[in-house]
């Protein structure tokens, strides 16, 4: 637990659902105040404030688009008006699909590109104008993906998308470094999320995956959660521009264990 988290403000965006939910339940046990925005998860999104509440913690929600600019404009009024401040951002909102690269349509890749990378910048480019003329040495949270690092044929779209997080996220760090924004990303491997349910309940299909990780299972939405709240917390009050991959060891070349190759 981290006791300089309790009463930060930390705005996540694709909330309502998997990682996001993890996050969300994890900043609110650090007794943070937590705004949830999500897309129609607003069921789901109930519960998740009850669980932050019972946690000793403080949530509000509030629906929106990430890839509309407006909307992202609301979510950190949102969050000032509510709660006063914007102490940590997490961009987290992201979709995929599996399509072959030659039936790839411009439709599909700039919905993938326009949430998965134009969502998170204007994710940064909101909470840094805030941080900035509030002189806030805040953290914001990029989620990326091995496939930043790891080739993903039938996910191209997917692939460029965190590539480009990657990039953006060390530009955005080397910036805004000498204000005390902190700007960071987590690339998670495999986890077991309601967008892999399908997949992980075959059980042929799940050991096809573990065997491309070198811990030898599938990640937990709560171990990338922790890494969330370590990056947010004055414990890495020293990294910034980093990507923390979280994957079991999934980008360490697993053909090769044993002496493979």
């Amino acid at each position: 637990m981290y006791p300089d988290l309790e009463g930060k403000v930390v705005v996540i965006t694709g909330a309502g659902t998997g990682l996001g939910k993890a996050m969300a339940e994890r900043f609110g046990a650090e007794k943070a105040k937590v705004v949830i925005n999500y897309y129609k998860e607003e069921q789901e999104v109930k519960s998740i404030i009850e669980t932050i509440e019972q946690a000793g913690g403080s949530a509000t929600a509030i629906q929106g688009d990430v890839t509309k600019e407006e909307d992202i404009k609301r979510m950190v009024a949102h969050a000032v008006k509510t709660y006063g401040s914007l102490d940590v951002m997490v961009n987290n909102a992201g979709i995929e699909n599996e399509v072959p690269s030659e039936d790839l349509t411009l439709e599909d890749w700039n919905k993938v590109i326009s949430t998965n990378l134009t969502g998170q910048f204007l994710g940064c480019r909101e909470a840094i104008d805030y941080m900035m003329d509030n002189n806030i040495k805040g953290s914001i949270i990029n989620m990326s993906s091995v496939h930043q690092e790891i080739p993903w044929p039938h996910f191209v779209h997917y692939a460029a998308s965190k590539g480009g997080v990657k990039l953006m996220t060390e530009t955005l760090a080397l910036e805004f470094a000498p204000h005390g924004i902190r700007v960071n990303c987590i690339a998670p491997g495999a986890i077991d999320t309601p967008i892999n349910a399908e997949k992980f309940g075959d059980p042929e299909l799940k050991k096809g995956v573990e065997e491309l990780i070198p811990m030898g299972y599938i990640g937990k939405p709560e171990e990338i959660a922790a890494c969330a709240a370590w990056l947010a917390s004055g414990e890495a009050s020293y990294v910034t521009g980093l990507t923390l991959f979280a994957d079991g060891g999934m980008t360490q070349y697993p053909g090769f264990q044993a002496g493979k190759g």
